[in-house]
């Protein structure tokens, strides 16, 4: 095991604490296993490092990280190289990347059930569905999910505030107190505007701007053709059409999808398009919303598709529409601090209650002063007055 030895020696090395996301703290780290799902660039691996070289303080042959995707996996399986780390007194195994192993879940079953002193902690694309994979993991792992950044985040990562997250229900009651306590620090609208545009992932701190849409096309090819190949066996020809799917969906997002038009101009069945919609759903490139429902309607086609972050729109379309950034960005705040979001008869999404429309600095709430508990989340102001609320505060929902 030396040349894991070695790597992972390497790669400790170079992970710092000057930065934690913020599930860091919301992980149990003593669960026997655990799993951390994730789009690429989330800083899954980096959550794990740092984990490893300062809240376990462990040498490689107490903790060690491996990669599924590491040469050593030629030769050798995953069962066999816990055991023989566990057998030589090893206790936490770290492995990134699992989906790129064929065999991840039936071993890893073996590896839970066989040394029961052993703690597993693995990551995952978020396109992995972990309880569907060749054996039964429900009842072993515990899964935890890390979106990208939020605005908090960013500006904590930036140096420009460290703020506490605030809830739902503190950003409705309490805006103005809490956005003046912001405003005190520092402006956050051209920084808003930047995160918009380039802050989602954590990358951004090691490569230059103009760089970024060249990261954000490589980890969309990456998703595409790599992880969901690996996890759902996709040929180059269905990936091709999948990229196409997500082309359309980003010249007009948010997108009202009409499913026999896309299956015509992709040349596939209808099952396929729905099929390939809930693939870049789980792999976080899109966000999808539904009308209030019950029953099995909830389960027909979505009412409007969101690509998952202002990132990605940046990335596909040159010059993407604001209103469509505003929806995307608050619908993916809302997603990624785990609230369930629904499309009202009035108004543009409806969460916890709150009826939510989304503008410029002059939008009103006519348009949903008749639901319930209506809120508008305004661009372009610093501090908002009664239910109207500036649309960059929802970015410290997490």
């Amino acid at each position: 095991m030396n040349s894991l030895i070695a790597f992972h020696n390497n790669i400790t090395q170079q992970v710092s604490t000057g930065f934690y996301r913020y599930l860091y703290k919301k992980i149990s780290w003593d669960q026997r296993m655990l799993a951390i799902k994730g789009p690429r660039g989330s800083g899954k691996t980096t959550l794990m490092l740092q984990q490893i070289r300062y809240g376990l303080n462990l040498p490689a042959s107490k903790a060690l990280y491996i990669t599924a995707d590491h040469h050593w996996f030629y030769t050798n399986t995953l069962y066999e190289t816990a055991e023989q780390f566990y057998l030589n007194g090893g206790r936490y195994l770290f492995i990134d990347e699992v989906h790129k192993y064929s065999r991840w879940s039936r071993e890893l079953k073996n590896v839970y059930d066989g040394f029961p002193e052993l703690r597993i902690i693995f990551s995952a694309s978020s396109a992995l569905e972990i309880f569907k994979g060749e054996a039964d993991l429900s009842r072993r792992v515990i899964p935890y999910e890390l979106p990208g950044m939020s605005f908090r985040e960013y500006l904590k990562l930036t140096g420009e505030g460290d703020f506490s997250e605030v809830s739902l229900r503190g950003i409705v009651t309490d805006h103005e107190n809490i956005a003046r306590s912001v405003t005190e620090k520092l402006h956050p609208l051209p920084l808003f505007r930047e995160y918009l545009q380039n802050g989602y992932l954590p990358i951004i701190k090691e490569i230059k701007k103009d760089e970024l849409p060249i990261l954000m096309n490589q980890i969309i090819n990456a998703v595409v053709e790599s992880d969901l190949s690996a996890i759902e066996g996709f040929d180059s020809g269905t990936t091709r059409k999948i990229k196409k799917l997500l082309g359309v969906i980003a010249e007009s997002a948010p997108f009202k999808p009409n499913i026999s038009s896309l299956a015509r101009k992709l040349d596939s069945s209808r099952d396929s398009v729905y099929a390939w919609l809930q693939f870049l759903e789980r792999a976080r490139l899109l966000n999808s919303i539904r009308k209030e429902s019950k029953g099995v309607s909830a389960l027909q086609k979505p009412d409007k598709i969101y690509l998952e972050n202002t990132n990605l729109a940046y990335t596909l379309k040159p010059d993407p529409d604001r209103g469509s950034l505003r929806e995307s960005f608050i619908m993916n705040q809302l997603v990624n601090a785990g609230h369930e979001v629904s499309m009202p008869a009035k108004g543009d999404f409806i969460v916890d209650g709150y009826t939510i429309e989304v503008g410029g600095k002059n939008k009103s709430s006519e348009q949903i002063k008749n639901s319930k508990n209506p809120i508008v989340a305004a661009d372009d102001i610093e501090i908002g007055f009664g239910n109207k609320i500036p649309l960059w505060l929802f970015g410290f929902l997490y």
